[in-house]
């Protein structure tokens, strides 16, 4: 049976939060929070964060791989969106393509792990108490599907983030400024300098609230 969307634990991989909760403490994960929902080896970083120029072959990119989850998963993959750093012109990222997959029940994983395991991706995350995230990555670690229930409000927030950072440059450079700033520390995991760009996030995403989320304006 579908679970419905409820944020359980409030606790998020990093990347987009519930403004509802004061509960800071959630977006910095600990390394024991890591393990317990990292699938097979959880591995440090060996280099620097590397946070490039836009590359406009990332939306090519995006288009190609959504052609190919589409044709995969058929009428299962309910919604397919570019998303992340990569999905905004002018924005710096790293080089890596971060897809939004919507499926019925993102806990039923027989229903699309198996088939997109054999398109190259396998399964990285599983986060049962946060939203029933699920987040696969191919081989070459260029590609982070993240997975979620069809009606999650994640989804509206991830999409909003992306919009809003498109049509407002003053957030964008911003985000830019903050990304590039942390990316020259020293990070154990991915995942710390993740969790390290919250503040900004939150900053960002309040001045939406207070537009009523309405990003296309």
């Amino acid at each position: 049976m579908k679970k419905d969307c409820q944020n359980l634990d409030n606790r998020g991989f990093g990347r987009y939060l519930n403004l509802e909760s004061n509960d800071k403490s959630r977006a910095q994960l600990t390394e024991e929070y890591l393990r317990a929902h990292t699938v097979g080896e959880m591995k440090a970083l060996e280099s620097p964060i590397q946070v490039v120029a836009h590359d406009p072959e990332w939306l090519r990119n995006f288009e190609r791989i959504s052609k190919g989850i589409n044709s995969a998963l058929g009428d299962r993959a309910l919604r397919l969106e570019h998303v992340g750093s990569t999905s905004v012109p002018d924005l710096p990222a790293k080089p890596i393509i971060d897809v939004l997959l919507v499926v019925a029940d993102s806990a039923d994983e027989s229903e699309y792990i198996p088939i997109l395991e054999g398109c190259g991706y396998l399964l990285h995350i599983r986060e049962p108490l946060w939203y029933e995230h699920r987040m696969l990555r191919d081989l070459v670690n260029s590609v982070n599907v993240h997975v979620f229930s069809k009606g999650c409000e994640e989804i509206d927030r991830m999409i909003c983030f992306r919009d809003w950072l498109r049509l407002h440059a003053p957030d964008r450079e911003l985000y830019a400024r903050t990304k590039h700033a942390l990316a020259q520390r020293e990070w154990k995991y991915i995942q710390n300098y993740a969790d390290a760009k919250t503040e900004v996030i939150e900053e960002i995403l309040a001045r939406i609230a207070k537009r009523g989320n309405r990003c296309s304006r």
